[in-house]
């Protein structure tokens, strides 16, 4: 079974929390890659758009004789090789959807956070419903890092759904990323950097 270090709201550490078996997960390093990309491709609009050779506003005229000059044949300057001309093979505007069914989901996110438990990158924080300062929140972050001996690091904080008022005093804190816990996937968990959990969130499993 997976641990974690609890801490106060203050900072203080208070003893160490066994997680429950979500986080205790067989590896599957291929089914994590596969959730990464569908979840990242899914949040990305990928709305770009080029216009081809048929679409620009050019002149459809030759660019001047076919024998006699030289040069190389050339048909109009709406041509890919020209400035100003058509691309080929750019984005088409259409974006394929990937997909992922929600049991292969669920099971990428358990293998996340079996991952950040193996690295010790998991903290379960007490009493995160009763702040409301931003600074209060800077406090224990600093005091995360300097137990941690981090100097930069990313945090993500896994609230429960009834402290959902202390995600204000945490949104413009640089490198800090703030949902509910039953919103996480397995993106946010790998990519988020330190997770920092609620410990409400435990309460209601």
């Amino acid at each position: 079974m997976s641990k974690a270090v609890v801490y106060s709201v203050k900072g203080i550490k208070s003893g160490t929390f066994d997680l429950p078996k979500d986080f205790s997960e067989k590896e599957n390093l291929t089914l994590l890659a596969q959730a990464i990309r569908v979840q990242t491709s899914r949040a990305h609009i990928g709305l770009a758009k080029v216009k081809t050779r048929a679409e620009v506003d050019r002149t459809k005229k030759k660019v001047y004789r076919q024998k006699g000059t030289g040069g190389a044949r050339h048909g109009s300057r709406s041509a890919p090789i020209y400035v100003g001309g058509g691309v080929a093979h750019g984005p088409k505007g259409v974006k394929k959807e990937l997909s992922l069914p929600k049991n292969l989901a669920k099971k990428a996110l358990g293998i996340a956070l079996t991952l950040k438990a193996k690295e010790g990158d998991i903290v379960v924080v007490n009493g995160l419903g009763v702040v409301k300062k931003t600074k209060e929140i800077k406090s224990l972050i600093d005091k995360i890092k300097k137990a941690r001996q981090l100097k930069r690091a990313r945090f993500t904080f896994a609230l429960s759904s009834d402290n959902l008022s202390g995600v204000k005093s945490m949104k413009n804190i640089d490198g800090v990323v703030t949902l509910p816990f039953k919103d996480l996937n397995a993106t946010q968990v790998f990519m988020g950097g330190v997770l920092v959990i609620d410990k409400a969130v435990f309460a209601k499993k």
